[in-house]
């Protein structure tokens, strides 16, 4: 039976994939395993047997694309091969295929980590998956993911990320934990600037920033941005500033004058005042930046940046009950993770108007819709 046409928009970008079985004992070709874990992903499978369950109940919408020509392989198979697939090449099919997704529009790229609680095996001292993730915050796209290994941290993870993605003229926010020399380098050698967040783990230049931020000398200049909202009772302001005049910001651990940060040019800070039934709060956080951002776009990248929790870690829990997978064994928890990655940008290509939620509920009863995501076709509906 002939192989029906698949075009290259998606299974050709994971042909480099190699198969973990020996090649005399395989009985349902990679390509069709993959094609049905994620597919069942999207339309709300939750483990290998609800997946094989979906699979044999949309057999004939499968073979729009692979011919299945041995029907659909048991849960125990797609847990073996998912298991012993290797992760690091199935990372990087993943960022050829993210690539064709990007535009050529600069973008904010939030780098944040997310556990996936109940991955561990402690009985045989695995921790929990623990992955950073790159977020293009305009796109909303999952651009990458690095896994951080056990008795280690974003800190080693991060620079790993950053070195696969493309990053010319985009700003790289990271929160406080990846305020690090060595990842603000590799930011600046793949072209792109940081926006990261200071805090006590740095205290020299932490109280440095604080300090000139309290107590502004009269003949610096500072850029302002202020921004309002308001709900439920809740008035919140946002007095963004920022400051160009880095020179003065050195230390003295090393040698006199030594700069504090690798390529800074710009210090910045964000002052909320919350009002709250009456009872007023005031909180500052505080950022360096390789570029020299007018406080506008500072105040558009803290923002972006935020949005990772809920556009990203958020659905992965509540869309994707990412908290409730069980994998425990091999490379099954990375795997799959990326196939969740991949669902997430399948579902948000479509220009239509509807919720990831419905999206999502849409292709699970709907075979066009479904073929249109798979195809990267407009949906549709």
């Amino acid at each position: 039976m002939s192989e029906p046409f698949l075009t290259r928009s998606l299974l050709d970008h994971f042909s480099a994939l190699k198969d973990p079985r020996q090649s005399c004992k395989v009985a349902y070709p990679f390509r069709e395993i993959l094609l049905l874990v994620l597919c069942g992903t999207i339309a709300g499978m939750e483990d290998f047997v609800e997946i094989r369950a979906w699979g044999e109940l949309r057999l004939a919408f499968l073979r729009r694309f692979l011919s299945f020509e041995r029907g659909i392989p048991s849960h125990d198979t797609l847990n073996d091969i998912f298991n012993a697939i290797d992760p690091e090449l199935f990372k990087a099919c993943f960022l050829e295929w993210v690539s064709t997704l990007r535009d050529d529009e600069k973008e904010v790229i939030a780098i944040d980590g997310k556990t996936s609680r109940r991955t561990h095996a402690r009985g045989r001292g695995r921790e929990p998956l623990h992955l950073v993730s790159a977020w293009a915050t305009r796109q909303r796209l999952v651009l990458g993911q690095e896994a951080v290994a056990d008795k280690s941290n974003e800190i080693t993870a991060i620079p790993l990320l950053l070195e696969r993605l493309e990053l010319t003229g985009a700003i790289v926010t990271i929160d406080a934990m990846g305020t690090q020399a060595q990842i603000a380098n590799t930011i600046v050698k793949r072209g792109g600037d940081y926006l990261l967040a200071l805090k006590g783990n740095r205290p020299a230049t932490h109280a440095d920033v604080v300090d000139f931020f309290a107590n502004p000398p009269p003949e610096i200049a500072f850029d302002t941005h202020v921004t309002v909202d308001g709900d439920l009772g809740r008035i919140e302001e946002r007095r963004h500033s920022v400051c160009h005049d880095v020179a003065w910001l050195v230390s003295d651990r090393r040698y006199p004058d030594e700069p504090s940060f690798p390529h800074l040019a710009a210090i910045a800070m964000v002052e909320s005042r919350v009002e709250q039934a009456g009872k007023p709060r005031v909180e500052r956080r505080y950022y360096l930046s390789s570029a020299l951002l007018d406080a506008k776009t500072f105040a558009a990248a803290v923002r972006a940046h935020w949005g990772v929790e809920n556009r990203l870690h958020w659905v992965l829990d509540v869309v994707f009950h990412d908290d409730l997978a069980r994998l425990r064994t091999g490379h099954g928890p990375q795997n799959m993770a990326i196939v969740k990655h991949m669902a997430m940008n399948m579902l948000r290509n479509p220009k239509d108007k509807h919720s990831l939620k419905v999206r999502k509920k849409i292709a699970a009863i709907d075979e066009d819709y479904m073929e249109a995501l798979v195809r990267q076709a407009p949906p549709l509906t």
